[in-house]
Protein backbone atom coordinates (compact mmCIF):
# COMPACT_ATOMS: atom_id res chain seq x y z
CA UNK A 1 0.00 0.00 0.00
CA UNK A 2 1.43 3.31 -1.08
CA UNK A 3 1.64 6.16 1.56
CA UNK A 4 -1.20 8.71 1.90
CA UNK A 5 -0.08 12.00 1.01
CA UNK A 6 0.74 14.49 4.13
CA UNK A 7 -0.70 18.37 3.64
CA UNK A 8 -4.00 19.99 3.51
CA UNK A 9 -7.10 18.85 2.06
CA UNK A 10 -6.93 22.74 0.73
CA UNK A 11 -8.51 23.45 -2.60
CA UNK A 12 -8.39 27.18 -4.77
CA UNK A 13 -6.48 29.07 -6.56
CA UNK A 14 -3.45 31.74 -5.68
CA UNK A 15 -2.36 34.18 -8.63
CA UNK A 16 1.75 34.46 -8.30
CA UNK A 17 3.57 37.12 -9.67
CA UNK A 18 6.59 34.85 -10.53
CA UNK A 19 9.80 37.04 -10.45
CA UNK A 20 12.96 36.19 -13.07
CA UNK A 21 15.39 33.52 -12.19
CA UNK A 22 13.26 31.11 -10.80
CA UNK A 23 11.28 28.38 -12.31
CA UNK A 24 8.13 27.33 -12.26
CA UNK A 25 8.19 23.93 -10.63
CA UNK A 26 10.22 25.88 -8.02
CA UNK A 27 7.20 28.28 -7.76
CA UNK A 28 4.43 25.40 -7.19
CA UNK A 29 6.39 23.30 -4.33
CA UNK A 30 7.10 27.16 -2.62
CA UNK A 31 3.29 27.64 -2.98
CA UNK A 32 2.51 24.08 -1.64
CA UNK A 33 4.72 24.23 1.41
CA UNK A 34 3.09 27.63 2.40
CA UNK A 35 -0.25 26.30 2.41
CA UNK A 36 0.88 22.86 3.64
CA UNK A 37 -1.11 21.74 0.41
CA UNK A 38 -1.50 17.80 -0.35
CA UNK A 39 -1.43 18.86 -4.11
CA UNK A 40 -0.43 21.73 -6.45
CA UNK A 41 -0.03 22.11 -10.12
CA UNK A 42 0.27 25.55 -12.64
CA UNK A 43 -1.25 26.24 -15.51
CA UNK A 44 1.28 27.12 -18.23
CA UNK A 45 5.20 27.36 -17.63
CA UNK A 46 6.61 30.72 -17.56
CA UNK A 47 10.50 30.26 -18.67
CA UNK A 48 12.67 31.06 -15.62
CA UNK A 49 14.13 34.75 -17.03
CA UNK A 50 10.25 35.69 -17.43
CA UNK A 51 7.67 37.24 -15.02
CA UNK A 52 4.11 37.82 -14.39
CA UNK A 53 1.08 35.54 -13.76
CA UNK A 54 1.91 32.27 -12.31
CA UNK A 55 -1.62 30.77 -11.54
CA UNK A 56 -1.20 27.82 -9.13
CA UNK A 57 -3.71 25.10 -8.77
CA UNK A 58 -4.27 23.28 -4.87
CA UNK A 59 -6.29 20.37 -4.23
CA UNK A 60 -9.53 20.03 -6.39
CA UNK A 61 -8.71 22.76 -8.77
CA UNK A 62 -6.34 21.27 -10.19
CA UNK A 63 -8.75 19.46 -12.27
CA UNK A 64 -9.43 22.49 -13.55
CA UNK A 65 -6.28 23.52 -14.77
CA UNK A 66 -6.56 22.29 -18.77
CA UNK A 67 -9.22 24.75 -18.91
CA UNK A 68 -6.29 27.87 -17.73
CA UNK A 69 -4.09 26.12 -20.04
CA UNK A 70 -6.26 26.30 -22.80
CA UNK A 71 -7.47 30.01 -22.43
CA UNK A 72 -5.62 32.67 -23.86
CA UNK A 73 -3.44 34.62 -22.46
CA UNK A 74 -1.94 37.92 -22.74
CA UNK A 75 2.34 38.32 -23.35
CA UNK A 76 4.26 41.94 -22.61
CA UNK A 77 7.87 41.74 -24.28
CA UNK A 78 11.18 43.62 -25.46
CA UNK A 79 12.16 42.32 -28.67
CA UNK A 80 16.21 43.34 -29.02
CA UNK A 81 16.39 43.60 -32.96
CA UNK A 82 19.83 43.25 -34.45
CA UNK A 83 20.77 39.93 -32.46
CA UNK A 84 20.18 36.21 -33.01
CA UNK A 85 20.72 33.91 -29.26
CA UNK A 86 20.98 30.66 -29.33
CA UNK A 87 18.08 30.11 -27.23
CA UNK A 88 16.30 33.60 -28.63
CA UNK A 89 16.33 35.17 -25.70
CA UNK A 90 18.90 37.34 -23.37
CA UNK A 91 20.32 34.22 -21.67
CA UNK A 92 21.39 32.48 -24.51
CA UNK A 93 25.42 33.23 -26.43
CA UNK A 94 25.11 35.44 -29.58
CA UNK A 95 25.00 33.52 -32.84
CA UNK A 96 24.56 36.74 -35.52
CA UNK A 97 24.33 39.75 -35.66
CA UNK A 98 22.96 42.37 -38.13
CA UNK A 99 22.92 46.14 -38.84
CA UNK A 100 19.59 46.63 -39.81
CA UNK A 101 16.86 48.59 -38.39
CA UNK A 102 13.62 48.48 -39.34
CA UNK A 103 11.37 51.56 -39.10
CA UNK A 104 8.22 51.20 -37.08
CA UNK A 105 5.58 50.61 -40.24
CA UNK A 106 8.41 48.10 -41.51
CA UNK A 107 7.33 46.22 -37.94
CA UNK A 108 3.98 47.14 -37.76
CA UNK A 109 3.60 45.87 -41.61
CA UNK A 110 5.62 42.50 -40.63
CA UNK A 111 3.15 41.54 -37.60
CA UNK A 112 0.06 40.73 -39.92
CA UNK A 113 1.52 37.01 -40.87
CA UNK A 114 1.82 36.56 -37.20
CA UNK A 115 -2.06 36.78 -36.43
CA UNK A 116 -4.42 34.36 -36.54
CA UNK A 117 -4.02 30.89 -37.07
CA UNK A 118 -0.17 30.02 -37.40
CA UNK A 119 2.81 27.75 -37.88
CA UNK A 120 5.39 27.93 -34.83
CA UNK A 121 8.60 25.86 -34.52
CA UNK A 122 9.23 26.14 -30.76
CA UNK A 123 12.94 27.14 -29.73
CA UNK A 124 15.91 24.83 -29.40
CA UNK A 125 15.91 25.33 -25.70
CA UNK A 126 12.48 24.37 -25.19
CA UNK A 127 10.80 21.35 -23.00
CA UNK A 128 9.84 19.64 -26.79
CA UNK A 129 10.39 16.33 -26.30
CA UNK A 130 12.41 14.92 -28.96
CA UNK A 131 12.88 10.80 -28.64
CA UNK A 132 11.85 10.90 -25.19
CA UNK A 133 14.47 13.15 -24.42
CA UNK A 134 13.60 17.11 -23.42
CA UNK A 135 15.06 19.73 -26.48
CA UNK A 136 17.01 21.94 -23.89
CA UNK A 137 18.99 19.10 -22.55
CA UNK A 138 19.94 17.96 -25.89
CA UNK A 139 20.63 21.64 -27.13
CA UNK A 140 22.91 21.90 -24.17
CA UNK A 141 25.19 19.16 -25.46
CA UNK A 142 25.50 21.00 -28.52
CA UNK A 143 23.04 19.09 -30.41
CA UNK A 144 20.64 20.96 -32.96
CA UNK A 145 17.12 19.23 -33.54
CA UNK A 146 14.49 19.87 -36.75
CA UNK A 147 11.22 20.32 -34.57
CA UNK A 148 8.40 20.05 -35.92
CA UNK A 149 6.06 23.34 -36.76
CA UNK A 150 2.97 23.28 -34.05
CA UNK A 151 -0.32 25.09 -34.88
CA UNK A 152 -0.81 28.60 -32.67
CA UNK A 153 -3.57 30.39 -32.56
CA UNK A 154 -2.38 34.46 -32.33
CA UNK A 155 -5.33 36.67 -31.38
CA UNK A 156 -3.40 39.98 -31.82
CA UNK A 157 0.06 41.18 -32.15
CA UNK A 158 0.58 44.42 -31.59
CA UNK A 159 3.35 47.08 -31.34
CA UNK A 160 3.23 48.80 -28.09
CA UNK A 161 6.22 50.94 -27.95
CA UNK A 162 9.57 52.01 -29.80
CA UNK A 163 12.37 52.88 -27.05
CA UNK A 164 14.72 53.52 -29.43
CA UNK A 165 16.50 51.70 -32.91
CA UNK A 166 17.82 48.36 -31.33
CA UNK A 167 14.17 47.63 -29.16
CA UNK A 168 10.72 47.06 -29.80
CA UNK A 169 8.32 46.64 -27.04
CA UNK A 170 5.31 44.54 -28.20
CA UNK A 171 2.17 42.51 -26.63
CA UNK A 172 0.84 39.28 -27.69
CA UNK A 173 -2.53 37.61 -27.02
CA UNK A 174 -2.48 33.61 -27.97
CA UNK A 175 -3.93 30.49 -27.52
CA UNK A 176 -2.25 27.35 -25.79
CA UNK A 177 1.46 26.40 -26.49
CA UNK A 178 2.81 30.04 -27.88
CA UNK A 179 6.40 30.42 -27.46
CA UNK A 180 7.17 34.04 -27.24
CA UNK A 181 10.74 33.51 -28.16
CA UNK A 182 9.78 32.17 -31.70
CA UNK A 183 8.03 35.03 -32.61
CA UNK A 184 10.80 37.00 -31.32
CA UNK A 185 12.85 35.11 -33.70
CA UNK A 186 11.07 34.61 -36.76
CA UNK A 187 9.98 38.42 -36.90
CA UNK A 188 13.31 39.14 -36.42
CA UNK A 189 13.98 36.93 -39.90
CA UNK A 190 11.03 38.26 -41.34
CA UNK A 191 12.21 42.25 -41.17
CA UNK A 192 16.02 40.87 -42.07
CA UNK A 193 17.33 42.32 -39.07
CA UNK A 194 17.45 39.03 -36.95
CA UNK A 195 15.97 39.53 -32.92
CA UNK A 196 15.93 37.84 -29.76
CA UNK A 197 13.60 38.54 -26.83
CA UNK A 198 15.52 40.88 -24.35
CA UNK A 199 12.22 40.13 -21.02
CA UNK A 200 9.09 38.83 -21.30
CA UNK A 201 5.88 39.18 -18.48
CA UNK A 202 2.77 37.42 -19.27
CA UNK A 203 0.20 40.10 -18.15
CA UNK A 204 -2.97 37.87 -17.72
CA UNK A 205 -4.15 34.37 -18.31
CA UNK A 206 -7.85 33.39 -18.55
CA UNK A 207 -9.16 34.91 -15.30
CA UNK A 208 -6.08 35.79 -14.03
CA UNK A 209 -4.57 39.09 -13.45
CA UNK A 210 -0.81 39.89 -12.99
CA UNK A 211 -1.77 42.73 -10.87
CA UNK A 212 -3.90 40.55 -9.01
CA UNK A 213 -0.94 38.50 -8.06
CA UNK A 214 1.37 38.18 -4.79
CA UNK A 215 5.23 37.74 -4.61
CA UNK A 216 7.51 34.97 -3.03
CA UNK A 217 8.32 37.60 -0.74
CA UNK A 218 4.90 37.84 0.94
CA UNK A 219 4.23 34.22 0.30
CA UNK A 220 7.36 33.50 2.73
CA UNK A 221 6.13 36.05 5.13
CA UNK A 222 2.74 34.93 5.10
CA UNK A 223 3.50 30.83 5.16
CA UNK A 224 1.45 28.69 7.17
CA UNK A 225 -1.04 31.60 8.20
CA UNK A 226 -4.43 32.58 7.74
CA UNK A 227 -3.59 35.47 5.84
CA UNK A 228 -2.17 33.64 2.93
CA UNK A 229 -5.23 31.88 2.99
CA UNK A 230 -7.27 34.59 2.34
CA UNK A 231 -5.93 35.08 -0.83
CA UNK A 232 -6.93 31.77 -2.11
CA UNK A 233 -9.32 32.37 -5.26
CA UNK A 234 -12.62 29.75 -5.08
CA UNK A 235 -11.84 26.14 -7.57
CA UNK A 236 -15.06 27.67 -9.66
CA UNK A 237 -12.53 30.81 -11.16
CA UNK A 238 -10.92 28.12 -13.04
CA UNK A 239 -13.94 27.26 -14.83
CA UNK A 240 -14.83 30.83 -15.47
CA UNK A 241 -14.87 30.18 -19.23
CA UNK A 242 -17.37 27.59 -18.99
CA UNK A 243 -21.07 27.40 -18.63
CA UNK A 244 -22.77 27.11 -14.96
CA UNK A 245 -25.31 25.01 -15.16
CA UNK A 246 -27.11 24.59 -11.93
CA UNK A 247 -28.19 20.67 -10.56
CA UNK A 248 -31.08 19.28 -8.95
CA UNK A 249 -30.69 18.36 -5.53
CA UNK A 250 -31.26 14.35 -7.38
CA UNK A 251 -29.06 15.21 -9.71
CA UNK A 252 -26.17 16.48 -7.50
CA UNK A 253 -26.02 13.60 -5.77
CA UNK A 254 -25.91 11.37 -8.71
CA UNK A 255 -22.64 13.55 -9.96
CA UNK A 256 -21.09 13.43 -6.80
CA UNK A 257 -20.97 9.79 -7.58
CA UNK A 258 -19.73 10.39 -11.01
CA UNK A 259 -23.22 9.67 -12.91
CA UNK A 260 -25.10 11.87 -15.21
CA UNK A 261 -26.99 13.99 -13.43
CA UNK A 262 -30.32 16.19 -13.76
CA UNK A 263 -29.68 19.96 -14.55
CA UNK A 264 -31.33 22.68 -15.17
CA UNK A 265 -30.14 24.41 -18.83
CA UNK A 266 -29.86 27.57 -19.93
CA UNK A 267 -28.48 28.36 -23.41
CA UNK A 268 -26.49 25.31 -23.67
CA UNK A 269 -26.45 23.30 -26.06
CA UNK A 270 -26.46 19.22 -26.33
CA UNK A 271 -22.78 18.18 -26.72
CA UNK A 272 -21.29 21.49 -25.00
CA UNK A 273 -18.76 21.57 -22.13
CA UNK A 274 -20.22 22.48 -18.92
CA UNK A 275 -20.12 22.81 -15.08
CA UNK A 276 -23.04 21.90 -12.47
CA UNK A 277 -22.89 23.39 -9.10
CA UNK A 278 -25.37 22.88 -6.18
CA UNK A 279 -25.52 25.50 -3.36
CA UNK A 280 -22.83 27.76 -4.76
CA UNK A 281 -20.01 25.05 -5.48
CA UNK A 282 -18.72 23.48 -8.48
CA UNK A 283 -19.75 19.51 -8.59
CA UNK A 284 -18.50 18.40 -12.11
CA UNK A 285 -17.08 19.71 -15.12
CA UNK A 286 -18.81 17.43 -18.27
CA UNK A 287 -20.74 17.41 -21.54
CA UNK A 288 -24.14 18.79 -21.56
CA UNK A 289 -26.96 15.89 -23.11
CA UNK A 290 -30.78 16.40 -22.79
CA UNK A 291 -30.64 17.61 -19.56
CA UNK A 292 -28.46 16.13 -17.95
CA UNK A 293 -24.19 16.77 -17.63
CA UNK A 294 -22.28 13.97 -18.01
CA UNK A 295 -19.35 14.34 -15.92
CA UNK A 296 -15.90 14.09 -17.14
CA UNK A 297 -14.44 15.37 -13.44
CA UNK A 298 -16.05 15.20 -10.11
CA UNK A 299 -14.70 17.57 -7.56
CA UNK A 300 -14.51 15.78 -4.34
CA UNK A 301 -15.24 18.52 -1.29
Amino acid sequence: MGRKRKGRDISGWLVVDKPAGVTSTSVVNKVRWAFDAKKAGHAGTLDPAATGVLAVALGEATKTVPYITDALKCYRFQMRLGAATTTDDAEGEGIETSALRPSDDEIRAALVAFRGEIEQVPPQFSAVKVDGARAYDLAREGETMDLAARPLWVESLELIARPDADHAELEMVCGKGGYVRSIARDLGRALGCLGHVAWLRRTWSGPFDAEDGIGLEQIDAEARTEALDAHLLPLETGLADLPELKATPEGAARLRNGNPGMVIASDVEYGDEAWASFEGRAIAVGSYRAGELHPSRVFNR
